[in-house]
């Protein structure tokens, strides 16, 4: 297991499978065993646990994990090293390779797992918010996500209101994400030009009315140098005059932007936003 965190090894491999670290599936392989210990650390395994991973590469973090669990499903679109998982696989008979795009696939098979499960993924650094919402939007959600990001993406999705974007609303809407390990630079092979961040959601809650508050999210923070009233009154039709009321009652400013407000008092003002709308549809 060491061999792979050794660069002159990971070179044999892409050697040997005619593969050269790809910028566009942002293929860069840890060379580093503290990241791979400490999203350990943060996942709790134990072995009734099923893992959703995505893009394993050569499985620093997939063979990490395979002998503390049930069973681990990982998504790989690189089909040049079906052959090297077919060899890992006759050693770790509780891995499964899906080949494909996991962002489009991962659904069918989440829906199929028996019981709660957990996600641990060093995700490509293009597709992160698009894995990140799709893995959160889930009818079944996970029990745990455990992520490595861009650091700078990680510090975005643990802000405060003052500092929030719509990124750490979708985040923070659904559990509780904090940063619990940070990566350097150098711990990767090719070395990418941005540091790294290990992040963990728990306490993932199923909501009620997400697209009506997400849509109204999204209205909030079209325009982050207008104030929060009129980008939801233009965004959404709704009278202003309202909306301001609906933001002086929640927040005690109608002036409030979007950054300012927590998860807390966007979830009430969409909750009396949706009112309103309930009210002045049933009145017309």
């Amino acid at each position: 297991m060491q061999e792979i965190y050794n660069p002159s090894h990971l070179k044999h491999l892409c050697k040997e499978y005619n593969l050269t670290p790809s910028k566009k599936y942002g293929q860069n392989y840890l060379i580093s065993q503290k990241p791979i210990e400490a999203m350990i650390k943060a996942g709790e395994l134990t072995k009734e646990d099923t893992v959703i991973e995505i893009g394993p590469g050569f499985g620093v973090l997939t063979l990490a994990i395979a002998p503390k669990v049930k069973k681990i499903i990982s998504f790989e679109i690189e089909k040049k090293i079906a052959e090297y998982w077919e060899e890992k696989q006759k050693e770790y008979p509780n891995i499964e390779v899906i080949w494909g795009n996991a962002l489009s696939r991962a659904t069918g098979h989440i829906s199929s797992i028996k019981g709660r499960y957990k996600v641990l993924a060093n995700l490509p650094y293009q597709i992160t918010s698009h894995a990140i919402r799709t893995i959160l939007e889930q009818e079944k959600k996970p029990e745990r996500v455990v992520l490595m990001v861009q650091k700078e993406v990680a510090e975005r999705i643990v802000a405060k209101p003052g500092g929030m974007s719509l990124l750490a609303i979708s985040v923070q809407y659904y559990g509780e994400v904090k940063i619990v390990h940070k990566v350097a630079k150098g711990s990767f092979w090719p070395a990418p030009k941005v540091d790294s961040a290990i992040i963990s959601i728990t306490n993932i809650q199923k909501r009620n009315n997400e697209e009506l508050f997400f849509k109204i999210a999204k209205a909030g923070f079209a325009n982050k140098r207008k104030q929060l009233w009129r980008n939801i009154a233009d965004g959404l039709n709704i009278d202003k005059d309202k909306i301001k009321e609906i933001l002086l009652k929640v927040c005690g400013n109608e002036k409030v932007r979007a950054q300012e407000l927590s998860v807390e008092q966007w979830m009430e003002v969409v909750s009396l936003v949706s009112f309103y709308f309930f009210c002045y549809n049933k009145s017309n």
